[in-house]
């Protein structure tokens, strides 16, 4: 009993967690331990001095009113102020404490063994509690792992750390396939306790989430939030948009963002099964987010038909309408994911100019070609 402080500093040291938690679980091993020498409804408190490596234990009783159920239901734990009175001095009052030590070394062997089942079970408790709070912070990084194994129902498991990191196939980017050894990258979900798998981290690869923090990474404007990410849509592995702002006149978000000939652009895109990124600049103005939300195509007008639902109605002429739609519908939807709005589309009649500068009956005119070269001739005096 003597070497125990000791041992538990060799334990804090082997688990790898904090003294202070060690001391801890200590505390709470001797109080189980009193308890299972004595009863359940006793009431101990434990003290530990690393500085001169010793403990002490006392059981507390406190002196309570005759008619309190605690009385008859811990009788171990409190004692009637008129029995109290009656053994230890009418200077007791009500809520008084009395203490008492409890050497556990006088309890014999059977003692000393469920201390230290104790301490080993508090022990890794306090080393559970310490990895959860650990990777309970980290919820929302992106995460880098090795996968070591692949289950009959497509769950991938990663070795990350001290734990586990599961990516499930409902979080995998379609068509997506990794094979043992492979290192993934993947955003951290929530950190869960399972039955089956114990303590384990949920992983994600096709959260929103998870495209704003590759963006991050690989964007120094983002990280260092000079170019805001507003909002982001994606059907993972197909398509994606991004609206973005900044608040510096100096900086054009959309060409930070995707980098000199795309190469910033393109990283994340590979990392996420060649996704196709869109980058929108994004306006306080829900007219104006929505028109180039739906970009490529070109619409005539728009018109919100309910503010509080959110709901827009949009003319476009028919060369526009399948650009708008998108293949399946993925570009009308994203554009509602990232507006936050129902689009409705009403096909009017015409051909939207090319250049945007408004509709005609006809095929877009080509821009006037002039050969006056008078306005040069000053340049040459």
């Amino acid at each position: 009993m003597e070497k125990i402080v000791d041992i538990i500093e060799a334990m804090a040291h082997e688990k790898n967690i904090s003294l202070d938690s060690a001391v801890d679980a200590f505390k709470e091993a001797l109080v189980k331990t009193a308890k299972r020498c004595t009863s359940y409804t006793s009431d101990f408190k434990a003290t530990v001095d690393m500085d001169v490596k010793d403990y002490h234990v006392e059981q507390i009783i406190t002196v309570v009113k005759e008619s309190d159920e605690r009385v008859k239901n811990e009788p171990d734990a409190v004692i009637t102020i008129s029995k109290a009175q009656e053994e230890y001095g009418n200077d007791i009052e009500l809520g008084d404490e009395l203490r008492s030590d409890f050497i556990l070394e006088e309890h014999g062997r059977t003692a000393s063994h469920n201390l230290f089942k104790e301490l080993q079970y508090h022990i890794q408790r306090q080393v559970e509690q310490d990895l959860f709070e650990k990777y309970r912070e980290k919820v929302g990084m992106v995460m880098f792992g090795t996968v070591n194994r692949i289950d009959d129902k497509e769950n991938t498991f990663i070795e990350i750390g001290e734990l586990k990191g599961i990516l499930s196939q409902r979080n995998r980017i379609k068509g997506e396939k990794f094979r043992i050894g492979d290192t993934v990258k993947a955003l951290l979900r929530y950190v869960s306790i399972d039955p089956e798998f114990g303590m384990f981290l949920e992983l994600t690869r096709t959260s929103p989430k998870f495209l704003d923090k590759l963006m991050e990474k690989e964007v120094p404007e983002i990280a260092d939030e000079s170019v805001e990410i507003v909002a982001t849509a994606r059907i993972p592995g197909q398509r994606a948009k991004i609206a973005l702002k900044t608040d510096f006149a100096n900086i054009d978000p959309i060409g930070a963002t995707v980098g000199v000939k795309g190469v910033r652009i393109n990283a994340v895109s590979n990392e996420l099964d060649g996704e196709n990124i869109d980058c929108i600049d994004y306006s306080p103005i829900p007219e104006v987010f929505i028109t180039r939300s739906l970009s490529p195509a070109i619409i005539q007008s728009l018109k919100i038909t309910d503010k509080k639902n959110k709901k827009v109605l949009v003319n476009i002429t028919s060369d526009q309408k399948a650009k708008a739609i998108g293949r399946s519908g993925i570009n009308i939807r994203l554009a509602s994911m990232l507006t936050g709005y129902t689009i409705e589309l009403n096909e009017i009649e015409g051909i939207t100019d090319r250049r945007g500068d408004g509709s005609s009956n006809g095929s877009p005119s080509e821009p006037e070609k002039t050969t006056n070269t008078d306005a040069l001739a000053d340049l040459f005096k």
